[in-house]
């Protein structure tokens, strides 16, 4: 796949086999049905203003595959409580909130030499 990211674009993340699995009309259910625009919401991965400028600064262009593999990663993390999330992807990194699915900011190899990443609670390592 050659799909960049645009700055201002919003990518899906995986789609959760809940929203697949509808109760039939006159079934009672446990679970309140959501909006379709908050689940949608939750299965976006969005990015900040900073992080839009960072990949653009440092020349890094997100194919659609790798928006899904840090998707998937920040749902590895959701699931374990994560706040904060380093993730690690072969010559990159983001921190990413977990909670609004936003990447934060964005690091090549260059700019990851020598650096200490604070305000993190959790690292997802992508290989």
């Amino acid at each position: 796949m050659s799909d960049r990211i645009t700055v201002g674009q919003l990518y899906t993340g995986p789609i959760t086999s809940n929203l697949h699995n509808r109760s039939k009309a006159g079934e009672a259910s446990n679970v309140p049905e959501r909006p379709f625009a908050q689940v949608l919401e939750d299965n976006l991965l969005k990015l900040s203003n900073h992080a839009a400028k960072r990949l653009e600064q440092r020349g890094i262009e997100l194919k659609t595959e790798q928006m899904q593999q840090i998707g998937t990663a920040l749902d590895k993390a959701a699931a374990k409580g994560a706040k904060e999330s380093l993730i690690l992807m072969k010559d990159m990194a983001f921190i990413v909130n977990v909670k609004n699915r936003t990447v934060v900011t964005a690091m090549d190899s260059e700019s990851m030499k020598d650096n200490v990443f604070t305000q993190i609670d959790s690292a997802v390592i992508i290989s």
